[in-house]
């Protein structure tokens, strides 16, 4: 068994009663008191959680230095926070501990993956990603998942695959740390757009063109930043996407759907919460022309958050582009 501090009460939680069902000691960190407090007096996260009890040997803290003499340290901070949190903890980190980013976001001014930052910060500690279609919702409520860990080497991955599978929690390796945490990114404003056609009142049709074509884009765009097309066929892909497009669990489907029935984006976002979706489309789109690389959709999706447009153009401009064939050449090289 192994000792495990997490970063973030959100996501986080919803692993740490996972993590503490199967043996080992974990405690969860956040930064804000009243957080904290909450949920050591209620023993429940009553707002991502509801009916979800707390594991008696499941901590909860404010102390950065909660990190120290940690097996593994799991990240879940969202990617605004995240280089903040890095910093309040790392200097209580020892050089053995894995630092894992189980979270799905880019930093905005420089584009870097999450677990890019973390070796900037932390360059001696070994780094994965886990990452994959998965729901605190269900985590935490021990529903059977399956999700990909990805390292910069390949024990890395294994350890992590050892000791964090259990009965309910299948883990498989994969060498495309890339890959692995840019499916995770890209899939979000994919699902924001599903959500919008939703919320629009669009049906089936139009969703599984959302996300398919949205897949040529997350694979074209990830590609051009250093993955393997094959990552996009697994967990990270496809599989991250579907659950992502399809469930009410997402916050990003959550959020589209309101701004498909006509909320402005920035007051749907604020009344779900953490957006990535959101927060990292312009990025995406970004990283994209830098490369001149074609993302119609995701270029919609920013059209449509941060330009005012109205969605039913932005679905008119999808349907009207060039025609074209369908299948990606690259994909095969």
């Amino acid at each position: 068994m192994a000792k495990i501090t997490i970063l973030g009460c959100g996501y986080g939680t919803a692993l740490g009663v996972l993590y503490s069902k199967y043996g080992h000691e974990v405690m969860t960190w956040t930064k804000f008191d009243s957080e904290a407090e909450e949920l050591r007096s209620s023993r429940e996260h009553k707002r991502l959680l509801p009916g979800v009890k707390l594991p008696d040997n499941l901590g909860v803290t404010t102390d950065p230095s909660c990190v120290a003499g940690a097996d593994i340290v799991v990240v879940c901070i969202p990617s605004a926070f995240y280089l903040e949190a890095i910093r309040a903890v790392k200097h209580y980190i020892n050089k053995s501990t894995v630092i894992v980013n189980a979270s799905k976001g880019l930093e905005e001014a420089t584009g870097k993956r999450l677990s890019e930052l973390i070796r900037g910060e932390l360059p001696e500690n070994p780094v994965a990603v886990i990452t994959g279609p998965c729901h605190a919702e269900e985590i935490a409520r021990f529903v059977p998942t399956t999700e990909v860990c990805a390292a910069y080497d390949s024990d890395t991955a294994k350890y992590i695959q050892a000791t964090l599978s259990n009965e309910c929690y299948r883990i498989y390796t994969n060498d495309d740390v890339t890959g692995c945490e840019l499916g995770g990114v890209l899939k979000n404003p994919i699902a924001l757009g599903c959500g919008i056609a939703r919320g629009m009142g669009l049906g089936d049709n139009t969703v599984a063109a959302l996300m398919t074509r949205g897949m040529t884009e997350i694979t074209r765009l990830a590609v051009a930043l250093g993955a393997s097309w094959k990552t996009f066929t697994g967990m990270a892909g496809i599989g991250d996407l579907i659950v992502t497009c399809t469930s009410n669990h997402s916050r990003n489907f959550r959020a589209g759907f309101l701004i498909g029935q006509g909320t402005p984006a920035a007051e749907a976002v604020a009344s779900v919460g953490t957006v990535e979706g959101y927060l990292n489309s312009k990025t995406a789109f970004r990283l994209a022309q830098e490369r001149s690389i074609d993302t119609p959709i995701i270029e919609q999706i920013v059209n449509v958050c941060y330009n005012g447009c109205d969605p039913r153009k932005s679905i008119n401009a999808l349907m009207t582009r060039e025609s074209k064939h369908e299948r990606e050449v690259f994909w095969m090289d």
